[in-house]
């Protein structure tokens, strides 16, 4: 075997070995990273009261509770609290909570001065009521509740008021 030969040969051994442990590291990251899950809710972005825009794919990768209420309904808004209290309690452990109001800006504005939220709020306006409906509220109706695991899969929707208890059993389980 000839000189040349001999490094070709070790060139493409060494550029053999480059290539699976790059491999190897974008596979190790797939695994700690969830892919990111196609369709709704994670492509919408909605605007917020205030004017600026909640991207969902900004909040993929942890456990989220997605909530669509409207200042009209009143059993949406009595369980805001209960909502703001699973909030506060479980988003240091990673949960997330977006309200969607299927309502008007200037509305949920004055909701708001009244009755502030910690958590994130988006004007999803009647094409909430379309989002609900492709995550299985048939019914079109408010309130509605729907929890996704940290990888983005559907784990409990709910037609109806939620309370914190019933929020946190649900948390508990993922």
């Amino acid at each position: 075997m000839s000189v040349a030969s001999g490094r070709r040969r070790q060139g493409l051994l060494v550029a053999g070995v480059a290539g699976m442990a790059v491999a190897a590291g974008v596979g190790w990251h797939s695994l700690r990273t969830p892919a990111r899950p196609a369709g709704p809710p994670w492509d919408q972005r909605f605007p917020t009261p205030d004017g600026a825009v909640l991207d969902m794919a900004s909040l993929h990768g942890r456990p989220l509770v997605l909530n669509f209420w409207a200042t009209w309904c009143p059993p949406c808004i009595k369980e805001l609290p209960e909502l703001e209290r699973f909030h506060r309690e479980w988003s240091p452990k990673g949960w997330r909570v977006v309200g969607l109001a299927v309502d008007g800006a200037k509305p949920v504005r004055e909701f708001l001065q009244k009755q502030p939220l910690s958590f994130a709020i988006g004007m999803a306006g009647l094409d909430g009521s379309t989002l609900g409906r492709q995550l299985g509220n048939e019914q079109g109706g408010l309130p509605f509740t729907a929890v996704f695991d940290r990888h983005g899969r559907l784990a409990h929707r709910k037609l109806g008021q939620t309370d914190f208890e019933e929020l946190s059993t649900w948390a508990r389980g993922l």
